[in-house]
């Protein structure tokens, strides 16, 4: 049975390769992005494939020699070997071959605002920016932030699997501390909500002028002071869905409403796959939540320099360096436990390419 798996994943992988070099799906924005993302998933599972024949030739050969030549130590050793390789791979290829989210690969924009706690809510929402930014960073993603100030930050992170790595982000952070303002040093417990939203390409998300509402209006900030003479601040209502945002990051109008279009798009593309597509991508409200401190992802707490993810039931007691972005213990944990549920919510039956 794995086999037939193999010379599936290869077949495909074959026809693939064909298709990224063929002018026919070059010329088609949304076809050539759709082969491109499939191929560079199936790469993982080809190579694996790969491997496996190798490791069957071996042992085909070796069981042949010992065949011909009667009881070599050698040839056993190597066909004992080969075998225990191939059954390693048969599981390596198998959960290779899982269901990916198919939002996978793409860039991400991440909101994130202070949840319950009042002022100190505003600045933990403040230090969970700083803390996913600089693990961007470490990742290799390019941060680009979109509208921050007042408590809430949009920013778009932009790399090959972005999502694959912050979709575990989305959710309540909550945290408990002594507040800088706190004078009898008592201890505090405030959230920051964080919504994930895999960034729609144009091909995937079509929006018609006819459905938005543009106004434009000054730049404010803190108390309300006038930030450009111009009136460079876009805010864009898509109407059929009710979806507002507003961007006055930028000194420029046009940048403001180009910024703007993309996290309209992200929200529409989002809402379209909690409708359709419900049990791949979770719902905005769903991830939120309402903020209140009993709903948590993660717990951070300053006093035992603790951090546990509440999903996993994993503890990690390196506060400082969680928030200097060091999260990939958690993101690993994450993404097997994922593997794991998708693999055992499969059919018994073998994956399909």
């Amino acid at each position: 049975m794995i086999e037939s798996l193999v010379e599936q994943i290869e077949a495909r992988f074959a026809e693939l390769s064909q298709q990224m070099t063929d002018p026919e799906v070059i010329g088609d924005r949304r076809r050539y992005a759709e082969v491109g993302r499939e191929y560079r998933a199936l790469e993982p599972a080809h190579e694996l494939a790969t491997r496996w024949r190798r490791a069957n030739d071996d042992a085909a050969g070796a069981q042949e020699l010992l065949a011909e030549d009667g009881d070599d130590a050698e040839l056993r050793d190597l066909l004992a070997s080969s075998r225990e390789q191939l059954a390693e791979l048969e599981e390596q290829i198998r959960l290779a071959m899982v269901e990916r989210d198919p939002n996978d690969d793409k860039d991400v924009i991440i909101e994130i605002q202070g949840g319950a706690g009042g002022e100190e809510a505003g600045l933990w929402a403040g230090d969970v920016f700083r803390m996913l930014s600089k693990y961007a960073e470490r990742r290799g993603f390019k941060v680009e932030p979109l509208d921050v100030g007042d408590g809430k930050y949009t920013f778009e992170v932009k790399g090959d699997g972005a999502y694959s790595v912050f979709k575990y982000e989305g959710g309540t952070h909550r945290v408990q501390r002594v507040p800088k303002t706190e004078s009898q040093g008592r201890i505090h417990t405030s959230t920051a909500t964080v919504a994930v939203l895999p960034e729609a390409e144009d091909v995937e998300v079509e929006v018609d002028p006819n459905d938005l509402q543009i106004d434009v209006y000054r730049s404010s900030g803190p108390g309300g002071q006038s930030v450009n003479t111009t009136d460079s601040a876009v805010r864009i209502t898509h109407k059929p869905s009710g979806i507002v945002v507003s961007m006055q990051d930028e000194k420029s109008q046009l940048q403001n409403r180009e910024k703007a279009m993309r996290v309209l798009r992200a929200r529409l593309y989002e809402r379209a796959l909690a409708e359709q597509q419900a049990e791949l991508a979770a719902d905005r409200r769903a991830q939120v939540g309402t903020g209140d401190r009993a709903e948590k992802i993660r717990t951070y707490n300053y006093g035992e320099r603790r951090v546990t993810d509440h999903r996993v039931k994993l503890t990690e007691h390196n506060l400082e360096q969680v928030l200097e972005g060091e999260l990939e213990p958690f993101t690993e944990a994450l993404t097997d436990d994922e593997r794991r549920r998708r693999l055992e919510s499969q059919a018994a039956a073998e994956p399909t390419i």
